[in-house]
């Protein structure tokens, strides 16, 4: 797997995944950024949000259970002092669907938190707190 960061000017970047996405990252104003991209730390919250999502989806479908929609919410607390790293990471997972089974989606978070997510289970290694919670809404 790889990556490409190429500067743009000031505090401005362009990232490239191995795969050919593209994503604009910025620094705040403070520092010269112009608030063109995410900043680097909210990407992190976006990786470790999108592989639990990943996965949730993935086992709630081969569990056959009839998601219809899922989100997570991220909630990052970083050191107060340098660096500012993540002390706490919180990850709500937002699940709807008809006639869902609430064991399967929390067999779904644990599998995810515990097994699956390199991202959170990377991190949680490293020593910060990532914990999760979820919400199933049945739809109509």
């Amino acid at each position: 797997m790889q990556a490409r960061v190429k500067w743009v000017e000031n505090a401005a970047f362009i990232g490239e995944t191995g795969s050919s996405h593209a994503v604009v990252i910025d620094g705040p104003p403070d520092i010269g950024g112009r608030n063109l991209g995410a900043r680097p730390m909210e990407l992190m919250l976006l990786s470790v949000g999108s592989c639990s999502a990943v996965d949730m989806v993935h086992i709630l479908k081969k569990a056959r259970q009839p998601v219809s929609d899922c989100s997570v919410e991220v909630d990052g607390r970083r050191a107060d002092t340098e660096p500012k790293v993540f002390t706490d990471i919180h990850l709500k997972f937002i699940i709807k669907g008809k006639g869902m089974n609430e064991n399967q989606v929390k067999r779904a978070v644990e599998l995810s938190a515990d097994k699956y997510c390199s991202a959170s289970i990377m991190l949680k290694r490293g020593g910060v707190n990532v914990t999760h919670s979820y919400e199933l809404i049945e739809t109509p």
